[in-house]
């Protein structure tokens, strides 16, 4: 906790100034944000270090494994859908990406269970919401032999079985077919830092272009 109070005055005497200006507007004219970020809870990955994004630019909804509920599923683990909702209703977000990570630990939960000696009855729930996705990794990749390899292909699955929930969510089903939503699929290395964007032509998670050109 010293820690934390101590970034806290860091902040306030050495990097709130040169952010002043941008928060006085914030608070003024209230947030703006361009995108909905999705996200797991893991402490290595933060969207506006890996965006580089400003105050105001993400609306960031970060949850054990990125995993977005299906349309139907309601109740104590709905705060995900809540928060797409207010984004893309009431924000008007123009994109969402979903971003999951290598070594995973929800996506290893998924795969292998969770210990038997700790109870965690509403981790034990949530992560039920994304089974889909450890069906698709036992039929799919049992050429898949290495503990990493399944985990990070859990985790590659479940993003695109977040983009499929999110295209059935009325709000963000009707902002897609006039054409102002967006939605994109990506997945973050954290020993490399590398991105990597689904390309739904090629069926294949791409690296970010090092030219500088937009990922798929």
């Amino acid at each position: 906790m010293q820690q934390l109070i101590e970034g806290v005055h860091r902040f306030r005497s050495d990097e709130f100034g040169a952010y002043r200006a941008l928060f006085q507007r914030l608070s003024r004219e209230g947030q703006n944000p361009h995108t909905l970020f999705i996200t797991c809870s893991d402490s290595r990955v933060l969207a506006e270090l890996i965006t580089q994004s400003q105050p105001g630019d993400l609306f960031v909804v970060k949850n054990v494994g990125n995993i977005v509920p299906p349309v139907g599923v309601t109740g104590e683990t709905n705060s995900t859908a809540a928060a797409i909702e207010f984004a893309v209703s009431t924000l008007g977000v123009s994109d969402i990406v979903v971003c999951g990570h290598s070594q995973c630990g929800a996506m290893q939960a998924l795969m292998e269970g969770l210990p038997p000696a700790h109870a965690m009855p509403h981790l034990e729930a949530w992560l039920k919401v994304a089974a889909p996705v450890r069906d698709i990794i036992e039929r799919g990749y049992q050429h898949l032999a290495d503990r990493n390899e399944r985990t990070n292909a859990a985790a590659e699955e479940n993003v695109l079985f977040a983009i499929e929930n999110l295209e059935a969510y009325p709000a963000v089903k009707a902002r897609l077919n006039d054409g102002s939503l967006h939605l994109h699929g990506w997945f973050f290395n954290i020993a490399t830092a590398d991105l990597f964007a689904f390309n739904p032509d090629t069926k294949q998670f791409e690296s970010f272009s090092r030219s500088g050109q937009s990922p798929p």
